[in-house]
């Protein structure tokens, strides 16, 4: 989408452009896509209605094909209306549409791979929750997409986004740098506190190794959307409030990569290592693991 290999890059970019960080990576957009900024709005407002039409497709009585996932979401949603909650309504509710989402995607649904299929529960639980909550139009909301895109692509360029090459922490851990960066734009905050945000995001999953039982993207796959998305507002929060990061973010997203790299490929997406490997996971492996 984008031709940034550096977040420091990107925002050096929108100030040369005296445009705001969402704005210039649209631009950057419609130079690559040979497109108008309308023709690039619209698509993006596009992935936006497809993440509201995935959430309320969700059915809490629907079930994956292995039986390993599926109504959950609607069990948090309904704890959440118990009034009781440890986190409260706004939490309880990103908590329940990223288990949704995971469920949407573990069950065969039409999903908005954000940055993957796997970690698609990530950005939909933040944004739909955060409008609901604190009254973002959808024009804000497709901002916030574009923010997300940016540091997203950057993190494809820089490290990864694929389990298999880099571990959940390129899945899970990308989405959660891309939808912090999102909640800070939402919050009013500025580029280099987006871009601290998404840093810290990384850094709190860094080394988060992808090991679905079964090779199936549902376990532990759904239930760490949830984290990915607590992991984003914890960073957001930290950023709002003036916390920087002290590694520069280009500089996690190398250390991100190199760790990626590291992971020995039991657990890198294979179905061979951690929870997979468990008593519990091997009698869900194919029988040719």
């Amino acid at each position: 989408m984008i031709d940034f290999t550096s977040i420091q890059q990107m925002l050096e970019q929108a100030r040369a452009d005296g445009l705001p960080l969402w704005d210039a990576i649209r631009q950057a957009d419609c130079h690559l896509q040979n497109i108008t900024p309308e023709q690039s709005w619209e698509k993006m407002h596009a992935m936006l209605d497809a993440m509201i039409q995935a959430d309320e497709s969700y059915r809490e009585s629907d079930r994956s094909h292995s039986g390993l996932v599926g109504g959950d979401g609607g069990r948090m949603a309904r704890y959440g209306q118990g009034g009781n909650t440890l986190c409260g309504p706004f939490l309880t509710d990103v908590m329940a549409g990223a288990l949704r989402m995971g469920e949407c995607n573990a069950c065969m649904k039409r999903i908005v791979a954000a940055p993957t299929a796997g970690a698609c529960g990530v950005l939909p639980a933040l944004l739909l929750p955060y409008a609901k909550h604190f009254g973002a139009t959808k024009d804000q909301l497709v901002q916030a997409l574009y923010v997300a895109s940016g540091f997203g692509m950057v993190i494809a360029a820089r490290a990864s986004i694929s389990g298999a090459e880099g571990g959940c922490q390129a899945e899970i851990g990308s989405a959660a740098a891309m939808g912090a960066a999102a909640v800070v734009h939402l919050q009013g905050g500025g580029p280099e506190q987006m871009a601290g945000a998404c840093a810290m995001a990384v850094k709190n999953l860094l080394g988060l190794v992808c090991d679905p039982v079964g090779g199936l993207v549902e376990v532990p796959c759904v239930k760490r959307n949830v984290i990915g998305a607590m992991d984003a507002l914890s960073a957001a929060q930290m950023a709002m409030a003036g916390i920087t990061s002290r590694v520069p973010p280009d500089q996690v997203l190398d250390a991100m990569a190199e760790v990626g790299h590291s992971l020995p490929h039991t657990l890198r997406e294979t179905g061979k290592g951690g929870l997979a490997a468990t008593p519990f996971g091997l009698e869900y492996a194919p029988k040719d693991l």
